[in-house]
């Protein structure tokens, strides 16, 4: 039997619960309902639902797409600017959320820990916001000379919209000079981060791999490899853990040619396609990558932790 001053506590957190509901407009609160309650002893659970799409627009612990791009694989590349293209809200949230640790000098060379949004407004969403996002990539460039490209992170008003964020970024990629990866990755479209993990690994497919391809017959991709070259693949170093990995691998004989995402860089992955074996820390995140270029490349890839 559940003592008197349990009693209490619970009827509070289902009272909380309820204040919270009652915020939302009727459908959405239908839906939130189903995610939140309140655990009672003797029960077996408190009854959630799980594994559900995300509603658009309200912040859930698993996630969503965008967090899968912007806050895992994407955002710890270190020397490139990570565009929130849609409301602040999401941006926000996603804004050094993980501990990706990286050596340079934030603003200068490196922007992890900043912050960078379109900022949708009303306006944006009734016109569109293509032209605002080619200014911003045009002044962030400005601003940050020593960035070595752009990643544009859709969130879900532009999916709904249909900005073409594949012209802006062909078109900026020109003006100037560097690459601009546009990430379809509107939070909407998966039930958690991991079709975000599935779509930013075929964007570095679609965006970076062919521009190596590329540089490599043009003879302007710059790389003398060895039979010891491999790569770290989804290591985000969280806390420093690639750091420790990579003194362990090169302390027996290896050398690693690239670790992303986590202190990583766009010429990093650039040059990935040149190694002899990838390994693979978070295969959940980065095994799409990997098989493709398995098939691609011919090279092989091995999950060197079993941590999965």
């Amino acid at each position: 039997m559940t003592p008197p001053e349990n009693q209490n506590i619970i009827e509070e957190r289902k009272e909380l619960i309820k204040e919270v509901l009652d915020a939302y407009p009727d459908k959405a609160k239908k839906k939130r309902e189903k995610h939140l309650s309140v655990y009672e002893e003797g029960k077996s659970d408190c009854g959630v639902k799980s594994n559900i799409k995300s509603l658009p627009g309200v912040m859930t612990a698993r996630g969503c797409a965008y967090a899968g791009s912007k806050g895992v694989v994407w955002g710890p590349i270190k020397d490139m600017i990570h565009i929130s293209h849609g409301p602040v809200g999401c941006g926000y949230w996603s804004w050094s959320g993980r501990r990706n640790y990286y050596i340079g000098t934030t603003g200068i060379d490196t922007f992890g820990t900043m912050h960078f949004t379109s900022d949708f407004q009303e306006r944006d969403i009734v016109f569109g916001g293509d032209k605002k996002l080619v200014k911003l990539i045009q002044e962030l460039d400005v601003l940050f000379p020593l960035n070595r490209g752009v990643s544009i992170q859709s969130e879900c008003p532009i999916g709904l919209i249909g900005d073409d964020i594949e012209a802006v970024a062909r078109k900026t990629s020109k003006e100037i000079g560097k690459p601009v990866v546009p990430v379809r990755c509107e939070g909407f479209r998966g039930v958690s981060q991991s079709l975000g993990h599935h779509i930013a690994n075929d964007m570095v497919r679609d965006w970076v791999f062919t521009r190596a391809d590329q540089a490599k017959k043009d003879g302007t991709l710059q790389f003398e490899g060895t039979p010891y070259d491999v790569a770290i693949i989804g290591d985000y170093n969280i806390g420093g853990d690639a750091w420790a990995s990579r003194i362990l691998l090169e302390e027996i004989g290896l050398r690693v040619v690239a670790q992303w995402s986590g202190d990583g860089t766009i010429n990093e992955m650039l040059m990935t396609p040149n190694v002899k074996m990838n390994l693979i820390h978070c295969y959940r995140s980065m095994n799409y990558i990997s098989r493709h270029m398995e098939e691609a490349y011919g090279i092989p890839c091995l999950n060197y932790d079993n941590v999965t």
